[in-house]
């Protein structure tokens, strides 16, 4: 396996780690009154990673029994002008998602708050309220990493990019499986980070953390529009050079 490989993996595994499930529930339940209790939030992460990594052996699986089909048709002028459509879609789409101007995101925030007025606490912040709640069983915090994950999985771009980085790879099944076991884990490791500092740290880090909690909460949206309209330019732009249109 080379270089050319892990860097691209270990940045799509890094900015999956900055996730509504991967990293700020996990500060949600860090942020809790009271004494932080390192035994949820682990099992938290625990049972996203292993989701991730499940639906990631499935996606590799029936990406590789149509891995022949795909390497003879790779170089099909069909498939690339395919290619070319959904990387300007997802660039249009990175570029639409949010806005670009201050103006708009006072628009934005709004017409988020019109949104909260009218219909209550988005489902984001009732799983927030629910992950901090003390008396919520064991089960609870499995429920909602399952029910995080779902929410997150069609939209995590990066970590379906990651998957067709391996499928493309020269890596066997047990190979690549065991590569995106690795991505899970750095996928969780800077919340895992940051709980050790919580618990060593003490309320020391606390103010720390609710600063970069409020910034994710702020720009996370941003971040996923800026993979998605990369992602989008390299399929255009491989597609444009193998169909010799530039």
């Amino acid at each position: 396996m080379n270089i050319e490989l892990i860097v691209p993996l270990v940045l799509l595994a890094l900015i999956d780690s900055t996730s509504f499930g991967t990293l700020l529930i996990p500060l949600f339940l860090m942020l809790a009154p009271g004494r932080p209790r390192p035994g949820r939030i682990l099992l938290f992460l625990a049972t996203v990673a292993a989701f991730y990594l499940l639906l990631g052996i499935a996606l590799l699986v029936g990406a590789s029994s149509l891995s022949d089909t795909l390497r003879a048709m790779e170089t099909s002028q069909p498939l690339l002008v395919t290619q070319l459509i959904v990387g300007v879609g997802l660039m249009a789409l990175g570029t639409l998602m949010e806005p670009w101007t201050e103006s708009g995101k006072e628009r934005r925030l709004a017409r988020r708050a019109e949104k909260l007025a009218r219909s209550g606490p988005s489902l984001q912040n009732r799983m927030r309220e629910r992950a901090i709640d003390a008396s919520a069983p064991v089960g609870t915090i499995i429920v909602l990493a399952l029910i995080a994950s779902l929410v997150e999985a069609a939209s995590m771009v990066p970590y379906l990019a990651a998957i067709g980085f391996l499928t493309a790879s020269e890596l066997s099944l047990a190979g690549r499986a065991a590569v995106l076991f690795g991505y899970c884990l750095v996928m969780i490791a800077p919340a895992l980070l940051l709980l050790a500092a919580r618990l060593f740290l003490h309320d020391r880090i606390a103010p720390t953390l609710k600063r970069l909690e409020a910034f994710l909460s702020r720009h996370a949206n941003g971040m996923i529009a800026w993979v998605i309209f990369l992602v989008g330019l390299y399929l255009t732009s491989t597609s444009l050079s193998e169909l010799g249109w530039v």
